[in-house]
Formats: structure tokens, sequence, C-alpha cells
């Protein structure tokens, strides 16, 4: 049975479903992704290539959507009746040929995005020092799934916060600033 933890790239996993409100259902999916602008693989990784911790796609990416139980079943052949009541959940672990995480990376975050930029905005790993664009921009990335092939938009140039002198400062001044009314 395939899971998470051997799950290949380029594999869409549909992890579990939760019965939420309104009668539908919160699917999970997850899959590795290559990120084509990542930069050029270090020693430390290639000596220690067995701990996916320091692999350029070790962990897979998370999207979570919401549906129709009778139509997501019926297009995905899964039966989600036992969902009775909200905040019930199963586990499913089907993998999902037609279907794909696209990731879409950008410097224009949503409203909840820039007020909890904090935790909204991409680091370098969990906890790790923020990543921004070539300009001192925070990056904020969304995920969705779409069925057919995914169209990734990974922004290139990319810089962690400490290179960038300054950025911190400059771009949470501007944070607080569009957040005035």
């Amino acid at each position: 049975m395939k899971t998470i933890e051997n799950l290949e790239t380029g594999e869409c996993l549909l992890i579990s479903a939760k019965k939420v409100k309104g009668g539908k259902v919160q699917l999970a999916f997850a899959e590795k992704i290559e990120n084509p602008n990542v930069r050029p693989q270090s020693i430390v990784s290639i000596l220690n290539a067995s701990d996916d911790r320091f692999t350029q796609t070790g962990k897979p990416r998370r999207a979570w959507m919401s549906a129709e139980p009778t139509d997501a079943g019926a297009y995905l052949d899964v039966d989600f009746s036992g969902l009775q009541n909200e905040g019930d959940e199963m586990e499913i672990n089907k993998l999902c040929d037609n279907l794909h995480i696209q990731i879409t990376e950008s410097t224009q975050g949503s409203e909840y995005d820039v007020q909890n930029y904090q935790t909204a905005a991409k680091r370098a790993g969990n906890g790790g020092e923020f990543i921004l664009s070539s300009d001192g921009k925070y990056i904020y990335t969304n995920s969705t799934i779409v069925a057919g092939s995914a169209k990734h938009v990974f922004l290139a140039d990319t810089v962690r916060q400490s290179a960038y002198a300054g950025a911190a400062s400059e771009v949470d001044a501007d944070i607080e600033e569009s957040l005035k009314f």
C-alpha cells in the first residue's frame, strides 16, 4: 500500500478525508515535488543522502480541498458514506494518477498572509530563516489540487534573509505601512 513514507516524486496521494461543515468532506493530499530553482546539491546532502532532512525533495508537499462527498466519491472511486458526523475521519492512502498538487509562489500574499507573515511566509525548513525574493520581499506559497499536469511557479534567485542586508527591517516597515488604514 502506498503511504507518505514510500511516496515517489510525482505521485499524488489522497491521504485522508474528514467530514466538515455543510456536509462536505475535506480531502488531504500529498506529493513530492521537485523545485527546478533549488540550489545545487551540497556535499552535506550527498554525505547524508539517507537522511531525508538533507534531501531536496525530502518531505511531500500537502494540500487540502473541500468537496461534495458524492461528487468526490464518483471521481476518486472512494466511498465516503462511513463519514456520518462532522469530525469523522478516514485514512485512504490512494494514488490519484490524474491529480497533482500545484505550487504557486508569489511575493503578493493574501491579506491574511501579510498580517501573519511570521508564520505564512516561506522559510528555510521548519522555523528556519525567511527565504526572500531577489528584491527582498517575503515569498508566499499557494498549494492547490489540479487535474492533469501541474504548472508550478517557483520564484528564482531567492535568498536567505541573512544574505539580504537590511531586508527584514525594510519588509517589516512595508508590512506595517500596508496594514494602516
